[in-house]
């Protein structure tokens, strides 16, 4: 690979257009095609977006002239694309879920492995700057012994995107859209996966909803570390926000639950409490994009590898059998 990744989009979607597919061009890389289960729909996004190939089938677009694909199709046809991508030695960026069961989730990592192909999951938050100084902070004892955590991520689904996400199909809800991208950022801050998940969801748009629009979950960590988070698709005008508390000190971050690398970092401990500087401002995309680059290349890791994306994937698919048993569900122990 003599210069920047050549993608396939598998997905002619609105995050591959809005986010995506700029960042890649903008890092120097190149998309060269385009797949859709809608013909139309893949020559329409190839004529705006300047992509020399579109097409409805997904072999096609494996064997065109790319080095890895980008899959932001509707969630239960994710397993399958990126095992098929993993089959034909195209290295994998994978929206979030990266499946719709823990059998599929766990198939796609171990496929990708054994392919030896670079598997990583889009989860955008832990690879922000405000995060990984969020996590500096846990790690270094600025709070001393993590306590809790609590995440606010409820925000208004944009009438564009009020399509299949609010359908009963695998894969819809907010949970598995909102809710798996807190379980990310709580694996990264407490070092793996949750232990047990108890969680409520409710139906309260103006819309009809075939899944839940809304959520509080509460989740057990290692150590009984307890967090919670509220997410939905329903709340025009709620900031985002993550605390996380110690026994000697707690951080509050208003605003960084976003795809923006916007948000403010404060510590409290028993000297007041003072803004943290977080140096690291750079887009998200263009981080997840960077570093996944560098995976292909050897020289880095993933922002988020594909077993982070398969625990985080647990952790959410926990939550929503919580959701629909009222009962709480302990997240099953993830193969090594």
């Amino acid at each position: 690979m003599a210069s920047g990744i050549r993608w396939g989009l598998v997905g002619a979607s609105d995050i591959a257009a809005t986010r995506v597919a700029p960042t890649m061009r903008a890092l120097g890389q190149s998309v060269s095609a385009v797949c859709s289960g809608s013909p139309d729909r893949a020559d329409w996004f190839a004529r705006q977006h300047g992509i020399p190939l579109a097409t409805s089938s997904l072999e096609q677009l494996l064997a065109a002239d790319i080095d890895a694909v980008y899959i932001s199709s509707r969630n239960a046809e994710h397993a399958g694309q990126a095992r098929a991508a993993a089959a034909a030695s195209k290295h994998v960026l994978l929206e979030k879920p990266i499946a719709t069961t823990l059998e599929d989730a766990t198939a796609v990592v171990r496929d990708c492995e054994s392919a030896g192909v670079v598997l990583a999951a889009n989860h955008h938050l832990p690879g922000a700057g405000t995060h990984r100084r969020i996590r500096d902070l846990v790690a270094s004892g600025a709070i001393g012994r993590p306590l809790s955590a609590a995440v606010r991520h409820a925000v208004m689904l944009p009438e564009r995107l009020r399509g299949w996400r609010l359908s009963d199909e695998p894969g819809a809800g907010v949970i598995l859209d909102i809710t798996v991208h807190d379980a990310a950022v709580l694996n990264a801050l407490f070092g793996g996966a949750a232990l047990e998940v108890s969680a409520l969801g409710v139906r309260q748009g103006s819309w009809q909803a075939g899944s839940d629009d809304a959520a509080m979950v509460t989740l057990r960590y290692p150590g009984d570390v307890l967090a919670q988070t509220h997410d939905a698709f329903t709340s025009a005008f709620t900031p985002t926000r993550l605390e996380v508390h110690g026994d000697s000190g707690s951080i509050t971050a208003p605003g960084v639950m976003t795809q923006d690398p916007v948000g403010q970092v404060f510590l409290a401990d028993a000297s007041g409490e003072r803004e943290v500087e977080v140096a690291d401002r750079r887009d998200l995309y263009e981080v997840a994009l960077s570093e996944f680059e560098a995976a292909v290349r050897g020289t880095g890791r993933p922002a988020v590898t594909g077993r982070e994306g398969l625990a985080a994937y647990a952790v959410a698919q926990a939550a929503l059998e919580s959701a629909q048993s009222h009962r709480s569900v302990a997240v099953p122990p993830l193969s090594p």
